[in-house]
């Protein structure tokens, strides 16, 4: 018999099942996969980017954009990084706040299965569930037989990196008890072009340069890569959360300058140059011998109008590009979208309508930004629900 079940041993079943067991909860922690934690493992180029800095809930998409914050207040990126440190285990910050292990993911991997068995938290692997139900209690069955629990606990995340087994489960069970879900879509993905934007990428594959990426008000300042299917790169990636079909993505591929002035004075003290010399200084090479024959003259710099180069400066400043898709889940770092917030306490994650019903980490309709985000908003709701389990 146990208190609770939890689908999921990923970042936040691991932390709610570890933070409920150690509360003297019998806990089972369930999972289809042959090993837990398959997503920390391939975070952050193998080294985990396990949270962020700058942490705050603006960071965080939600139909409810307020959602996030009660969780994200009583389980900070401080507390995560005290038992970081409580484990040994060295860390650095990269870049924008994004803290990484020193060595492997495999640390914080093996951190939470000590935590978990801390707590005499009943790990499964290899149980495929085959039904959820309900009567007096939640009733599991799987492929190796059936489990009960008061409560239990949400925690598959969503359909990204399906590679790794990741699938809408979640979706289906909370369907099931009649919570809402709102549409998952793929987030923090590269994006994908067609016709002539596309003809003009394709060639640039492998080219890096930083860039402001804006759709709507949000905008992002980091690195942008070409590929042969369009743009990815972490400020691609940013706004992809944020991009809906249709919408126009805008780059200013010079942030910081002014383009025009660069321009114009490269004309004046180099009036012979040609323009794709000058444009190569401010762009990568590849970039600027791509652009330069589509926007000016095969002329010195001196015979070209400074509306020509004006023009040039308008679009390194803000280059219109609308997708035509996304990368999909295969490529997506993580998955918007998810069970609507609007059935779910903010405190402690549980379903209004269902007591004993739980849902957290990626399973929700929280979403984070690229850095840490989406593992500190695992951290935190998992620890929420593990609160009162």
């Amino acid at each position: 018999m146990f208190d609770a079940i939890i689908l999921g041993a990923g970042a936040a079943g691991l932390m709610a099942a570890a933070t409920a067991g150690q509360r003297g909860r019998r806990v089972l922690l369930l999972d289809h996969a042959p090993e837990p934690g398959r997503k920390i493992l391939i975070s952050g180029g193998g080294r985990c980017n396990f949270t962020n800095l700058q942490c705050a809930p603006d960071r965080f998409l939600s139909a409810n954009r307020h959602f996030a914050r009660s969780a994200l207040a009583r389980y900070t990126q401080q507390d995560f990084i005290a038992l970081v440190r409580r484990h040994g285990i060295a860390f650095h910050e990269k870049t924008l706040g994004q803290l990484f292990c020193d060595g492997s993911a495999r640390q914080i991997l093996a951190m939470l299965l000590a935590e978990a068995r801390a707590g005499g938290v009943d790990l499964r692997l290899g149980h495929r569930v085959t039904a959820v139900t309900r009567s007096a209690r939640f009733r599991v069955e799987t492929d190796h037989g059936a489990f009960e629990a008061p409560a239990l606990v949400l925690a598959t995340g969503g359909p990204s990196i399906p590679k790794l087994g990741a699938t809408g489960f979640a979706y289906e069970v909370a369907r099931q008890f009649g919570l809402p879900v709102v549409p998952p879509r793929p987030a923090l993905v590269p994006l994908t072009f067609e016709g002539e934007a596309l003809a003009l990428m394709r060639p640039l594959s492998g080219v890096a340069l930083e860039c402001i990426a804006r759709i709507g008000r949000a905008s992002f300042r980091e690195a942008m890569l070409f590929t042969h299917r369009g743009l990815s790169g972490p400020a691609i990636l940013q706004a992809s959360s944020y991009w809906s079909p249709g919408e126009a993505l805008s780059l200013d591929l010079l942030p910081g300058q002014d383009a025009a002035a660069r321009l114009r004075e490269g004309k004046r003290t180099r009036p012979r140059a040609e323009p794709r010399t000058l444009l190569a200084e401010l762009l990568p090479q590849r970039l600027a011998a791509a652009l330069t024959p589509l926007h000016l003259p095969p002329k010195p710099l001196a015979e070209v109008p400074d509306r020509a180069l004006d023009a040039l400066a308008a679009l390194l400043k803000a280059w219109r590009l609308t997708p035509a898709g996304t990368e999909g889940y295969a490529k997506a770092e993580v998955t918007g979208g998810g069970i609507d917030t609007a059935a779910l306490s903010s405190r402690d994650m549980q379903a209004k309508s269902v007591p004993g019903l739980f849902a957290v980490g990626e399973a929700v309709d929280v979403t984070g930004w690229l850095g840490g985000y989406n593992f500190q908003w695992a951290w935190s709701s998992g620890w929420a629900a593990g609160q009162v389990l």
